[in-house]
């Protein structure tokens, strides 16, 4: 009995006390976890902030008037939550604006029927209301030019196949990692595969940006495709070949409006053509394009810090959308856990050592541009001699990010830097009750923390299940597919390990050579 009541003494000891270190594990501020927790899970002002900026502030394509409406927004939420510093803060020339003022598609004949279709981003309208007639033009190949030429003037054009729809998409209820799956993924990945050589491109097959050009020189009026593959879903909002660089005025006028239309309804204008019967439809499109190019900015603002002021802890995840739905997964959901975080972080009283600063980017859809940017300015270069590091590179200690939909976060991917494995498992510990017990040496890819691992700074992204919302960059992604319970947890774990990096003695260690330093 005694033995017992030791060994119970201690587990308390070990759970209460603040900065309380077992086997020398990086200590944990459990009573400070307790706080975040309770304000977190009981108090959370996460889904008024989700509900705001997806009901009210909408789509924030970059560089869009709803953009900027937003990011004003954004700078007055961190104000209202305490954050200093706060600043629109431009990284680059980024193009002319584009705006979509309204879309209407209608099919006429053989039947009447309502469409769902959106204009490809960076692409012109209608000239007013058209009544077109639709044909295919399955255009891939030389041969096809000529198949085709002369048979286009005046019509809208079906470009792409018939869409094929995956019909278990929402059919097979939510999906969480199992306990082998994690645990698989605790384990080091697999050495990749070779991968076999490009075959040289064939001189015969027309690229996107041909297809598109000859449907222009043929007078076609309108182009309509279908990609996403699932019910009731628009997708794809990019227009092909373009680049950051040469979003110029005139380059946009010099496409054609490309509508992206949902599966069902181009794949029944399809099948009717294919009896040789003609399809009829009435569309409309207004897009606005800007006359100068513009500079694309981030939104930032932080929790100053203390001692170690000039140290920099950061949060963050990308505030720019597609212009289809308010994309509440992609990235609202991640925008909106930071904000909840800092939120928490003032509400408990938090007064860290290193400063804390939220990040929300711009220009993430088109490769990252905002944060890619962000660390070449603040942080220079270590990759290019001519650029080189500032001083602030070596006083940075770490990011997280926000970015593969709205689900559960279950552990943290190390992103291969096996140095941070002892903190961020100390970490992990005190939210393993909700889910969060895997931390995977793997790394992943395409979204913000990218350019800070590129530049040999310690940067993580949460493992996160894959449920919730109906996917980015469709016309689907609203505020009632989110799962509010999991995003109230992100934002407390997120908290929790800002505050420890903010707190801790030393900054996470870096990979390589750098993380023995």
């Amino acid at each position: 009995m005694i033995r017992r009541a030791i060994a119970v003494v201690l587990f308390i000891v070990a759970v209460v006390q603040p900065g309380f270190a077992q086997n020398d594990q990086p200590a944990v501020d459990w009573q400070m976890v307790a706080s975040i927790r309770e304000e977190g899970l009981q108090r959370s002002q996460l889904a008024a902030t989700l509900s705001y900026m997806t009901d009210v502030l909408g789509a924030r394509y970059t560089l869009s008037d709803d953009m900027t409406r937003a990011q004003q927004w954004a700078i007055g939420e961190m104000k209202r939550i305490g954050l200093v510093n706060t600043v629109i803060e431009p990284f680059m020339d980024y193009g002319v604006s584009w705006d979509n003022e309204y879309v209407s598609l209608h099919m006429l004949e053989p039947d009447y029927q309502p469409m769902v279709g959106y204009p490809l981003a960076n692409t012109p309208g209608t000239d007013g209301v058209q009544r077109l007639s639709v044909v295919i033009a399955n255009v891939r190949t030389r041969q096809d030019l000529e198949r085709y030429r002369g048979r286009l003037r005046g019509a809208a054009v079906l470009s792409t196949p018939p869409a094929s729809i995956a019909l278990t998409r929402f059919s097979e209820g939510v999906t969480r990692w199992t306990d082998e799956q994690l645990r698989e993924l605790a384990q080091p990945a697999p050495t990749p595969a070779a991968r076999p050589a490009a075959a040289p491109p064939n001189p015969d097959v027309v690229s996107a940006v041909e297809q598109i050009a000859f449907f222009k020189a043929e007078g076609a009026v309108v182009v309509l495709e279908s990609r996403s593959g699932w019910p009731g879903a628009v997708r794809g909002f990019a227009r092909p070949g373009t680049k950051v660089d040469n979003w110029s005025r005139e380059g946009n006028f010099d496409s054609l409006p490309i509508v992206a239309v949902n599966p069902e309804h181009y794949n029944r204008m399809y099948r009717i053509l294919q009896r040789d019967i003609p399809v009829a439809i009435e569309v409309e499109i207004r897009n606005r394009i800007g006359d100068t190019v513009e500079q694309a900015s981030n939104v930032l603002g932080d929790i100053p810090g203390s001692d170690l002021a000039d140290e920099l802890v950061m949060l963050g995840a990308h505030f720019d959308t597609w212009h289809a739905s308010p994309n509440a997964s992609d990235n609202t959901s991640g925008v909106a856990v930071m904000l909840e975080a800092a939120r928490i972080l003032k509400a408990v009283g938090v007064e860290p050592r290193r400063t804390i600063r939220v990040a929300l980017w711009a220009g993430e859809e088109q490769g990252l541009f905002g944060s890619r940017a962000y660390v070449r300015k603040h942080f220079g270069d270590p990759n290019d001699a001519a650029v080189g590091v500032t001083p602030a590179y070596e006083r940075f200690s770490v990011y997280f990010n926000q970015d593969y939909g709205p689900g559960q976060y279950r552990g943290i991917y190390l992103q291969g830097n096996e140095f941070a494995r002892r903190t961020l498992t100390a970490w992990t510990e005190p939210f393993r009750d909700l889910g969060m017990t895997t931390v995977s040496s793997r790394g992943v890819g395409s979204t913000d923390h990218v350019p800070f691992d590129n530049a040999g700074l310690p940067a993580f992204q949460f493992l996160q299940d894959r449920i919730g919302g109906t996917g980015g960059h469709t016309n689907l992604d609203y505020f009632d597919t989110l799962p509010l319970d999991d995003l109230r947890k992100n934002a407390v774990i997120m908290a929790s390990f800002v505050y420890h990096a903010a707190m801790s003695d030393e900054r996470i260690p870096r990979k390589g050579a750098a993380g023995r330093d």
